[in-house]
C-alpha cells in the first residue's frame, strides 16, 4: 500500500527528474544519496570503477548511513521544494 509520503516522494523525484535547469553538482549528490537511501537503504553496492564521478555518488549515499527509509524521503522531498522554489 502506496502511502502520503510514497506518493510526495514519487512527485518530487518526478519534478526533480524532468526540471529542465542545471541542479548543482553538491544538490545532485544529495538527491542520490537520499533517493538510494530512501530505495535500498544501508545495501551498499560500489561497480568498482575507477571513476571519480561514481566515488562521489557512493560517498554521498554511505554519509546517509543508518538514516530511515521514510526520513530519506522526507529529506528528498524539503530539498526538491527548496531547489522547485528557487528554480522558478
Amino acid at each position: 500500500m502506496e502511502t502520503d509520503l510514497d506518493k510526495e516522494f514519487k512527485l518530487a523525484f518526478k519534478k526533480i527528474s524532468t526540471l529542465k535547469r542545471i541542479i548543482a553538482p553538491d544538490l545532485m549528490l544529495k538527491f542520490y544519496a537520499y533517493y538510494k537511501q530512501a530505495n535500498f537503504g544501508n545495501n551498499f553496492s560500489f561497480n568498482n570503477k575507477l571513476d571519480v564521478r561514481s566515488g562521489f555518488k557512493f560517498n554521498a549515499w554511505m554519509q546517509l548511513n543508518g538514516m530511515s527509509s521514510e526520513q530519506a524521503k522526507q529529506e528528498y522531498i524539503n530539498l526538491a521544494k527548496e531547489v522547485l522554489k528557487n528554480n522558478k
